[in-house]
């Protein structure tokens, strides 16, 4: 394909969008609005940089916050000024841990470039034996996880976090278990996320050599949705900045909802005071969603007071009315979700399921719409639950390549030594950690020096095998590539021996096993030259969200979860007040405004159609409560495009019987685009021969549904238009199904 030309990039950009790629120098400060184009205006500043201005790709750097975003952003760049190769276009983590690799021994001499990277779980771990090692409970090992996070964001020591929280209750034995902490990464050659960001500016802040050969060479900074940057990832930012002052920043104040992770929303409403000269921009033409749509954003987000102001246009259509439904429960939430989407399925053919998206403050209330969507044939993902690389086989076969790649991580050593089981039990476990205290070492180094510590024979001889295999499998990767590798590994623990008997369970985790080498098999296929610990570095860093809207699936997700996309039909659950604002926001202005935030960013998801539901009572926090409609109902009302909809017979539930629905997630990973296509198709011929039988369904009849097998008609109620079968179900207990959507037949 022939590159276009500069001219032909900047016609495709409106007046305020050109206004400031062609701004080059200095501070550049740009607003951009949900919709409004924002990745095409950074991607075609760096074309005009690099095909008008002449800059080379290797003095420009692109930040932005998934990884999804930066390989977008890489085709594009591609396509318009061919070889990137030398440009640095990455996630600020991806960016630290390419730097500290190539330098990490310049701020501490004892780590070196193989460092582990401990994702949160590895942390909740090490932190929750810390605890236990002292006696404090898994609550107070949370408060411990929560305020390392805290001091991380900040970049502080243990010191001077504990005096700037002096009246922080059991302040001085919470910084005594996160100085243990920071010394047992350090003993590992291990790093946590922030570590990865703290370490980096550390190093800037006090190599001058580092930091002059970085901020020389990126001449050229570019950060995307810089409202979510905390304050040590600005701090790095300024530095590499500091030499030539090119720094162009993107980003909507509005969109600002990790407050609760530390992003910070002063650094870009405070842009201005922070470098001198700043030439500021907004981009307010939306072109994703409809004029409907956007006068309900609007309008709950002026509502907020901490905020440049701006207001979001469209030369679109004005659009379908807002949906607007109220029910009785969650269940009759979920129940009107699925038939809407049904129904649309068959308005909009042309639709696919990755067009829908169920969104909800928390995810604790997904599992009605997962039942329901199983009622009807709904294939749908839900995201947050447990993603692949944390499932225990996975994480079990990463802390082997893991200890192969870094000795000295004693976290993945502990996970293996006895996975699979070879006799080494918690006595001789403890034995080396009593010994690698005593002497400073790793657990590794306790191990290799077995024959010294006083334990049975029987044991030494156990714990003599382990190191055999490492060792010889650490001598593998030398010679190895990372497929041959991981064969060797699986082949020489024997771990695949753990799920030899033929259960439904065993199969399931041999698949994902197998899965795990193909994903390896697909990054060397893809990263030629890359090794174990570029493999490591991809895994740890990868999110959840770079994977929604893959698959032919309806997402149910958070609102966090689905930030920087779009679906052409969006509905917004559970609008509640302690549940949507969330209850810790009452008390605090700041949360509340985040709240709206939140609120705004799952209003601008939806392109087309928008449905914004809640319940009069709710399930919640081990009881069932009447619940408040949430606030935002309230301002939402100040659009004047929202409709009540009025219930119809299709939601007075009888015995739901589904309270107790076991299954979570049956259609919820593993199936392919095709697989979905064809799910559906299969769904819609059922729903045809069920419309056409529906207003004969009476009490007694036999009926076959395509999910939850065979059952029988045990009661009918509405009439032929609105048809609710209750039915038992031999396997799945008693459903209440709307006749005229469920992929059911009589038989």
């Amino acid at each position: 394909m022939e590159r276009p030309t500069i001219e032909e990039i900047l016609k495709k950009l409106n007046p305020a969008q050109l206004a400031p790629v062609k701004e080059t120098e200095g501070a550049v400060l740009v607003i951009a609005g949900a919709g409004s184009g924002k990745t095409r205006v950074l991607t075609s500043r760096i074309a005009y940089l690099i095909l008008e201005k002449g800059v080379s790709p290797s003095n420009i750097l692109a930040i932005t916050f998934t990884n999804k975003a930066a390989n977008e952003m890489k085709e594009r760049l591609a396509r318009f000024v061919g070889d990137i190769g030398g440009m640095w276009v990455s996630t600020i983590h991806s960016m630290c841990v390419r730097i500290l690799r190539q330098d990490i021994s310049r701020l501490d001499d004892h780590y070196n470039g193989n460092f582990t990277i401990y994702d949160d779980n590895d942390k909740e771990r090490v932190v929750k034996r810390l605890c236990t090692e002292r006696g404090y409970d898994d609550e107070f090992a949370k408060k411990v996880k929560f305020h390392i996070g805290a001091a991380k964001n900040k970049a502080q020591t243990p010191e001077e976090y504990e005096e700037e929280n002096i009246a922080v209750r059991h302040i001085d034995e919470i910084c005594k278990v996160f100085a243990a902490y920071e010394d047992t990464l350090y003993k590992s050659n291990a790093m946590d996320f922030d570590d990865l960001l703290v370490k980096t500016y550390r190093l800037l802040a006090s190599d001058k050599d580092t930091l002059d050969y970085y901020a020389e060479r990126f001449r050229y900074i570019h950060v995307d949705e810089f409202q979510d940057t905390n304050r040590v990832q600005f701090k790095i930012v300024e530095l590499l900045a500091a030499r030539h002052g090119n720094l162009f920043v993107v980003g909507d104040d509005d969109q600002s909802i990790y407050g609760w992770r530390g992003a910070d929303i002063r650094n870009i409403l405070e842009f201005g005071k922070n470098f001198t000269g700043v030439k500021t921009f907004k981009l307010e033409q939306n072109y994703r969603s409809t004029k409907k749509i956007l006068d309900l954003a609007n309008a709950v987000i002026a509502h907020n007071t901490e905020r440049n102001a701006k207001e979001l246009w469209t030369e679109n259509d004005g659009g379908a009315e807002i949906e607007r439904f109220t029910a009785l429960d969650e269940n009759d939430e979920a129940a009107y979700t699925a038939l809407q989407i049904k129904k649309s399925f068959a308005a909009h053919p042309e639709w696919k399921a990755k067009d829908y998206a169920v969104l909800m403050r928390v995810n604790a209330i997904s599992r009605p719409f997962e039942q329901e969507f199983n009622k009807y044939g709904i294939p749908y993902r839900v995201f947050g639950g447990f993603k692949f690389f944390e499932r225990k086989e996975i994480k079990d076969c990463l802390a082997y390549l893991k200890l192969l790649n870094n000795p000295l991580d004693d976290e993945a050593l502990l996970r293996i030594i006895n996975t699979p089981k070879r006799g080494i039990g918690g006595k001789s476990i403890s034995a080396l950690e009593n010994y690698a205290k005593y002497y400073d070492l790793s657990l590794f180094d306790a191990v290799c020096d077995v024959d010294k510590i006083d334990m049975p024979a029987g044991a030494k001889a156990k714990i003599g095998e382990f190191k055999d295999l490492i060792v010889s499998l650490i001598v593998d990767k030398e010679t190895l590539s990372l497929p041959e590798l991981t064969e060797r590994m699986l082949a020489k623990t024997g771990y695949r021996t753990l799920f030899a008997e033929d259960t439904e369970e065993n199969l399931n985790k041999r698949m994902n096993i197998d899965e795990f080498q193909n994903s390896i098999l697909d990054f060397s296929r893809l990263n030629a030259g890359a090794n174990l610990s570029d493999y490591l570095n991809s895994v740890t860093l990868s999110a959840d969200s770079d994977n929604i809207a893959e698959e032919d699936t309806v997402n149910i997700a958070t609102i966090h979860a689905v930030k920087g996309l779009e679906f052409k039909c969006v509905f917004i659950c559970g609008l509640e007040e302690s549940v949507f604002p969330i209850s810790r926001a009452v008390s605090s202005v700041e949360e509340m405004e985040e709240e709206r935030r939140l609120m705004y960013v799952a209003i601008t998801r939806a392109r087309e159609k928008l449905y914004i539901t809640n319940s009069r009572n709710r399930f919640l926090y081990g009881s069932r409560q009447h619940m408040l409609p949430s606030r935002f109902l309230k301002e939402m009302r100040l659009a004047g495009e929202e409709t009540e909809r009025v219930r119809t017979p299709a939601f007075e539930r009888g015995s739901s019987g589904g309270n107790d629905f076991g299954e979570s997630g049956a259609f919820g990973a593993g199936f392919s685009s095709g697989y979905a296509e064809n799910y559906i198709k299969k769904m819609q011929e059922a729903q045809k021969k069920a419309q056409l039988v529906s207003a004969g369904y009476k009490t007694g009849d036999r009926v076959r549904h395509v999910k939850f097998g065979e059952g029988i008609v045990i009661q009918t109620k509405g009439d032929a238009g609105n048809l609710i079968v209750d039915v038992a179900f031999k396997a799945a207990g008693i459903k209440s199904l709307a006749a005229k959507f469920a992929p059911m037949e009589k038989i």
